[in-house]
This record gives structure tokens, C-alpha cells and sequence, in this order.
């Protein structure tokens, strides 16, 4: 009798423990939507007519000589702490980090780069990458502060480096052509 009435309750106590993961998660799912929001709008935001193909503010952002590529690369690292915030894991966010860099690479050349910008997507791929591994974190785990402070200093150097890197280059062309 005592095993027919816990067998009674288990289908209860498991609605119960998944009814609570969805209230746990509903911060989650409000911070990745607005996640999706701002990498639309870097990649995908504007139609181009004729085309399925769209492209959004990043290439056009990184048409704008120095601050452009700091302005995009700096709303893409954004995705990326956030992502680190989540608790997703270090190798994830490291594949992110890369993601950027190639980016900030290929955008440190003058016009190309901005071409480049327009079919590689980075914050695209990172929130593909978010979702993909969103289930490796436990619910409202904290992530390590010193790995998050660490990121912040990389990104920050990371997206600045570029930038003063494309101000060199277009120095540097300035003066080949004068």
C-alpha cells in the first residue's frame, strides 16, 4: 500500500521540479532573447531588397574608419561576457572569444574587411553557439568571477587593439598614397 501511493506521487513531485527549472529559467530566457535581439540587429537587421540575404549594423558600423570596429566589436563582446554570465562552459566561451577575433582580425583591413563582415556574422555564430550549449550550465549557476574579470580585460584589450590596429593600416595607407 505504502509503494502504490508513492508511486501516486512521483508523477507530482516531477511536475513540481519541472514547473520550478521553468520559473528559474525565465530570467534566462529574457536575457538570451535580448542576446538574439542584439546580435539581429549587428548581423541581420536590414533585408537587401531582391535578395534572401540580409546584413546588419556591424559592416556598416566598420565602414566608420577606428570607432566603428570599437563600437561593433564591443556590442559583440557584450554577447560574449553575457554568455560567460550564464555560466556557459570556458571552452564555449573561448570558441566565442575566437569568433570575435577572427572578426576584429579581418575588419582591421579597410574596406575587405568590411565585405568580410558582411558574410561571416561572429554574433551570429556566438548566440548559435549559446544555444547550443545553454544546457551544459546548471540553473542560476554562478560563473567564476576571476575567469569574468579575465574576459572583460581580454575583450576590452581585444576590441581597442583592433581598433588602434585599423588606424594604423589607415595611417599608414595615407601616407603610401600622399
Amino acid at each position: 500500500m505504502l509503494l502504490v501511493g508513492a508511486i501516486y506521487k512521483l508523477p507530482l513531485l516531477i511536475l513540481i521540479q519541472i514547473s520550478m527549472r521553468q520559473i528559474d529559467s525565465f530570467p534566462q530566457k529574457k536575457k538570451i532573447n535580448r542576446l538574439r535581439r542584439l546580435s539581429h540587429l549587428l548581423d541581420n537587421a536590414i533585408p537587401i531588397p531582391g535578395t534572401k540575404y540580409r546584413i546588419g549594423i556591424d559592416p556598416i558600423l566598420g565602414l566608420l574608419p577606428g570607432s566603428g570596429d570599437t563600437v561593433a566589436g564591443a556590442l559583440g563582446a557584450y554577447i560574449v561576457v553575457e554568455a560567460a554570465r550564464m555560466g556557459l562552459p570556458r571552452k564555449v566561451v573561448g570558441q566565442m572569444v575566437g569568433n570575435i577575433v577572427f572578426d576584429s582580425v579581418i575588419g582591421t583591413v579597410p574596406v575587405l574587411g568590411d565585405l568580410f563582415d558582411v558574410g561571416w556574422k561572429a554574433n551570429v555564430k556566438n548566440i548559435a553557439l549559446l544555444e547550443k550549449h545553454l544546457h551544459l550550465t546548471r540553473n542560476n549557476r554562478q560563473s567564476d568571477r576571476l575567469f569574468l574579470i579575465g574576459l572583460i580585460i581580454l575583450l576590452t584589450v581585444i576590441v581597442i587593439g583592433f581598433a588602434a590596429l585599423t588606424l594604423l593600416v589607415i595611417r599608414w595607407l595615407w601616407n603610401v598614397i600622399n
